[in-house]
């Protein structure tokens, strides 16, 4: 019987509009690095020397360091991901992160990061294709949110933390549109993110996150 194929991922591009590609390098310092120690600062999960696995909002995901390249669960299988944004801000993650960060306490938006001139004009934070497609339909955005495993906060209109990686929360508050008013939606973080991601590459992960959302559930499940 032919596998069930895994859901395509969208291109995935950088600030500045070029092709996201994982600089070799990159892997070449994840490679000097111990895989139990960033279990223990990610929540990552060993699985040998050489691999460690996670859950990507609602799947699990392999890092191969020796193959250098990710590996989404397929049908009780591992296959490799052609996913380059999640591939590069996941290899980005693994080299910076130095300790087990807190997380919950200081609640934040972009414009209160050391960073937050960056996420100004080409380079805001992309909400607008979310904004056109839940901004007017509150109960899509619920349901996309609780398909890639959110937890409802009573927060907005509808607010959803949501887990790209186990200790890195990103939140989603909209504010449904009406006859009166624009729909709006804010992306929050906790703000030991910036201990760890540059602006470039939080920017890539709400740009990979956001994408998710606009997915939505599979219809077939």
């Amino acid at each position: 019987m032919q596998k069930r194929r895994c859901k395509q991922i969208p291109p995935a591009f950088a600030p500045n509009q070029g092709r996201v590609n994982v600089a070799p390098e990159y892997w070449d310092e994840l490679q000097k690095r111990d895989v139990n120690t960033l279990c223990n600062f990610t929540l990552f999960n060993p699985v040998s020397a050489s691999q460690l696995s996670f859950r990507f909002l609602k799947e699990d995901v392999l890092v191969d360091i020796k193959d250098r390249c990710l590996k989404r669960s397929c049908v009780n299988d591992w296959e490799k991901a052609d996913d380059p944004l999640l591939e590069l801000v996941t290899v980005i993650y693994l080299i910076s992160v130095k300790e087990a960060y807190p997380i919950g306490k200081d609640i934040v938006g972009a414009k209160d990061l050391k960073e937050a001139h960056f996420f100004q004009g080409p380079h805001a934070l992309k909400v607008g294709s979310l904004i056109e497609r839940y901004g007017h339909d509150i109960n899509g955005f619920r349901e996309a949110a609780e398909y890639l495993g959110g937890e409802s906060l009573d927060m907005a209109d509808a607010a959803y933390k949501l887990l790209p990686f186990p200790r890195i929360p990103l939140y989603y508050l909209l504010w449904e549109g009406d006859d009166e008013f624009k729909p709006r939606i804010n992306v929050l973080f906790d703000k030991s993110i910036e201990n760890i991601f540059a602006a470039d590459a939080i920017w890539g992960l709400v740009s990979r996150v956001s994408s998710a959302l606009l997915m939505g559930p599979d219809p077939k499940k």
